[in-house]
């Protein structure tokens, strides 16, 4: 078991690093941001910078080390709160102003990996960061090292940081940040990573639609030298709402289940659990001659992976192409028409169509519904309705429903179509996110190696427990927020500008889906 929080205590003993998490490029930089921001930092910026970390992650030991009276648990049951009477009595930094308001959250698990160095090495790494959590991070970079770690370890590493965080619902604004994240041993198996928001101009770059501030958030992970390790989430957040929050997300979003540690904490544990399943070659079934190694599952998760990520980055896009079906009291539809020509894209203009609606059913009731392959031709608009089977199956974690699947209509062999699809659930949400895909491609993906050249366009449904309601302890959610995502690829269109028929298209789409969801 990992040390008593109260044991804990600075030691900047030096750390050894262990292999890379994920594949690919493991610089901090992002080159496709959308910008690259100097801030012309002096050495007295840089020893500002330093003295507000070090107070910051003063704080943060003393937040993960405190319990009742100084956090509360929340009237949801879903997680700690600060006591704001108690907080303040103890620490300085308070809302600055009566418009901003304050969440807060706290929470604690278990989380499968070999090493808390290989966690820290994802904390980071801005790649990695944002690779292990696609559905709550947009965007991530590391705009600049401030302060190098100890011996090129990541002890005492410190950097500035851009982050965008989303809810996957159009309804709900992103969340951008510049903050300081700083990296620090605590014990000989314990490390905390805090971060804080530091006070600079903001520049042309900072577009928020809510402007926030970061108090002293972050991690205290302990290594049980078991092969887990032990996390204690904290976040604390001021933010200044310019937009009014939807209806449907009022309660989601200040309850804190939106941008809370219950969602990052959780997301984290299914990242994990599904890498131990990627290095285990015996979580895989094939029934239909489509999975046949090794290599080729591995491949088939590298692409399940893509999809989802590209779902979920795709949700909270806007542009000059976008239109607005309905009004703000209804379940309002969102019809964008692009040009897709990113690599791994189809290379052609795609119609999306995306809502959200609240439905009294729980999340594990709707996610249940829709992983049945036997409900499908009562949702797929896709698919055309057509009964479909699963020809294969790999497990992405100890839950049956985080998987990935490949779905054939009964006459596969004449048709060669496909269906690829990644489903997931945890105690924050889940995801059901698919595309179509033919035999051919499928196969040259399992085959190649690297898949990312492979166009998916992806389609799917995000699923939260709905927090407009008290719920007694132990008590699950009986409503659900449902986002749901179509997109298809158009042809024959001689205009780039949408059009009456690509807009009844749209909210047909989408309309078919709520229908038989409800």
């Amino acid at each position: 078991m990992g040390r008593p929080l109260s044991q804990l205590h600075v030691n900047n003993g030096p750390s050894s690093l262990y292999p890379d998490l994920f594949s690919g490029s493991t610089s901090s930089t992002i080159q496709s941001m959308p910008f690259r921001r100097t801030f012309n930092l002096t050495d007295m910026d840089k020893s500002l910078m330093v003295n507000v970390s070090l107070n910051a992650m003063e704080e943060l030991i003393k937040l993960a080390q405190s319990s009742s009276p100084l956090w509360i648990r929340s009237s949801a049951d879903r997680c700690e709160v600060l006591n704001r009477a108690v907080y303040e009595s103890i620490f300085a930094g308070v809302a600055k102003s009566p418009n901003v308001r304050i969440e807060s959250s706290k929470d604690s698990s278990v989380v499968i990996v070999d090493s808390c160095l290989d966690l820290v090495d994802i904390f980071m790494d801005a790649n990695k960061w944002m690779e292990s959590f696609p559905n709550v991070i947009s965007r991530a970079t590391t705009v600049e090292v401030i302060s190098a770690g100890l011996m090129g370890s990541r002890n005492g590493l410190l950097q500035m940081m851009y982050e965008e965080l989303q809810v996957l619902s159009p309804l709900v604004p992103t969340r951008e940040f510049y903050f300081l994240r700083f990296c620090q041993q605590i014990e000989q198996n314990a490390w905390a990573i805090v971060d804080v928001s530091y006070d600079f101009p903001q520049g042309p770059f900072y577009n928020s639609q809510s402007p926030v501030r970061r108090l002293p958030s972050g991690c205290i992970i302990e290594d049980m030298l078991n092969g887990h390790s032990k996390i204690t989430w904290i976040e604390h957040t001021e933010i200044e709402d310019i937009r009014p929050i939807h209806n449907l997300y009022m309660k989601h979003v200040g309850s804190g289940l939106a941008f809370g540690a219950i969602r990052k904490l959780a997301t984290l544990q299914r990242t994990c659990e599904r890498l131990t399943y990627l290095m285990n070659s015996s979580n895989m079934s094939d029934l239909g001659g489509v999975i046949t190694s090794p290599h080729g599952k591995r491949n088939l998760m590298k692409l399940s992976e893509r999809m989802v990520k590209t779902f979920c980055s795709s949700i909270n896009i806007v542009n000059e192409q976008q239109v607005t079906i309905s009004g703000m009291n209804d379940a309002e539809v969102r019809a964008t028409l692009q040009k897709c020509t990113d690599p791994g894209h189809p290379n052609s203009m795609v119609l999306s169509a995306e809502t959200t609606i609240s439905m009294p059913i729980s999340s594990k009731v709707i996610f249940d519904f829709l992983r049945d392959e036997k409900n499908r031709p009562l949702w797929d608009v896709l698919s055309n309705y057509i009964p479909v089977q699963e020809v294969g199956h790999i497990a992405c974690g100890s839950h049956p429903g985080n998987c990935i699947s490949v779905l054939g209509a009964f006459n596969t062999i004449q048709n060669n179509k496909l269906i690829l699809q990644e489903s997931c659930i945890d105690s924050s949400g889940a995801l059901v996110v698919y595309c179509p895909i033919d035999l051919v491609t499928i196969n040259l993906a399992m085959s190649s190696e690297d898949p990312s050249f492979i166009p998916i366009l992806s389609s799917g449904i995000a699923i939260s427990p709905d927090a407009g309601e008290n719920l007694g302890p132990g008590e699950l959610s009986a409503g659900s927020l449902v986002t749901i995502v179509v997109r298809i690829i158009v042809s024959n269109l001689t205009s780039g500008k949408m059009s009456q028929e690509l807009v009844n298209t749209a909210n047909n789409l989408v309309n078919k889906v709520k229908a038989a969801l409800r």
